[in-house]
């Protein structure tokens, strides 16, 4: 190539990387399904007030088709938390009103788990700049706990709810957690919670029928919230151990 070519060449501008607006399709949905959620008033139906108007319906259709309202409850919690509106509370309370302690449990856990992941990859692969500012500064808070032990500090997370439920969806997706350990920790780390309030749900009945005013602070009590920190404590031992032995080793 000639010195006049070579030149000609270095003066061609450099190819742009076009934007994939594929990715904007997630977005859209994303925007979409908040807006609906408040265009057709489904908040005003995720009350306390709703639910005890309509218990009667409600658990009619869950005895007469047990199978299909446990499914259509997961998939409803999942969007819920996909999209991340507010009504995850009333709807693990009521999970432990139709369903009873143990299977409302499962059913919370497995919803909340898809929900969160849901949302977990949208923004790892395809809403990741767009999420990262709703993220906003608790993305620094929570990054050193990520980078020490991942695990474990996404368990702790789940157990003592510090940040945001929606923030611990988005802020592993930025920081590198792997699917697996988010997944997993999601899922072992919302049962304690989630067992306390679909118990507190399976009671409802009683407060219904007595006409009392139910108070979702006053039903979670000291000994509640201590037994979740005391499992919140045990989840940061491996943290600690691992902290302890690199000093060690460090000074040796």
């Amino acid at each position: 190539m000639s010195a006049a070519q070579d030149s000609h060449a270095s003066m061609q501008p450099s190819p742009v990387a076009r934007f994939d607006y594929k990715k904007l399709i997630p977005l859209a949905v994303f925007g979409i399904g908040i807006a609906a959620f408040f265009a057709f008033g489904l908040n005003e139906y995720l009350t306390f007030e709703q639910l005890k108007e309509n218990r009667g319906q409600l658990t009619t259709f869950v005895s007469t088709m047990p199978v299909l309202s446990v499914a259509l409850f997961i998939l409803f919690y999942a969007a819920i938390v996909a999209f991340s509106v507010p009504g995850a509370a009333l709807l693990t309370l009521a999970g432990g009103f139709l369903f009873g302690i143990w299977e409302g449990t499962a059913a919370v856990v497995v919803g909340a788990t898809a929900g969160a992941t849901i949302l977990f990859l949208a923004a790892r692969f395809v809403l990741g700049d767009a999420l990262r500012s709703k993220a906003g500064p608790w993305l620094a808070k929570m990054e050193t706990g990520f980078n020490e032990d991942a695990f474990n500090y996404l368990l702790v997370l789940r157990l003592i709810p510090a940040f945001p439920f929606f923030i611990v969806n988005l802020v592993p997706a930025f920081l590198g957690v792997s699917t697996r350990t988010f997944v997993v920790a999601t899922f072992l780390g919302i049962i304690p919670g989630t067992f306390v309030y679909a118990s507190i749900g399976a009671g409802l009945g009683s407060i219904f029928d007595s006409a009392q005013e139910f108070s979702l602070k006053g039903a979670l009590t000291p000994e509640v919230i201590v037994a979740l920190v005391g499992l919140a404590v045990l989840s940061l031992v491996p943290v600690a151990y691992k902290k302890i032995k690199s000093r060690r080793a460090a000074s040796n």
